[in-house]
C-alpha cells in the first residue's frame, strides 16, 4: 500500500505543478492582452491554443464591462477549486495509504 499512496503523492504533486503551469500561462496571457502584440507570432499562437479552451467557456458569459474582461476571474476561481479539490484527494488517500 506504500506504494500505491507514493503514486497518489507523485500524482498530487504533478497535478499541482500542471495547475501553476497553467496559472503562469494565463497571467502571461492576461498581460500579453494589454499590449498590441502580433497574433500571428508563433509563440503567442501556442499561447492562445493552450489558454482559449480553459477561457472560451467563460467568455460566453456577459462578463465584460466597456475593456475590461473578467472571464479570466472566474476562469481563476474555477481552477483554483479544481486544484484544491484533485490535489487535496489524492494527498489525503496518499496520506492514508503510507500510514
Amino acid at each position: 500500500m506504500y506504494i500505491l499512496g507514493q503514486l497518489l503523492a507523485s500524482l498530487a504533486y504533478l497535478f499541482n505543478m500542471i495547475f501553476n503551469i497553467i496559472y503562469f500561462l494565463l497571467v502571461v496571457r492576461i498581460i500579453l492582452s494589454w499590449f498590441g502584440v502580433n497574433p500571428y507570432n508563433e509563440i503567442v499562437q501556442i499561447l492562445f491554443r493552450i489558454t482559449d479552451p480553459i477561457l472560451a467557456p467563460f467568455r460566453k458569459l456577459p462578463l465584460q464591462i466597456g475593456f475590461i474582461d473578467f472571464s479570466p476571474i472566474i476562469a481563476f476561481m474555477l481552477l483554483w477549486f479544481l486544484r484544491n479539490f484533485i490535489v487535496g484527494v489524492l494527498s489525503h488517500y496518499a496520506m492514508v495509504l503510507m500510514g
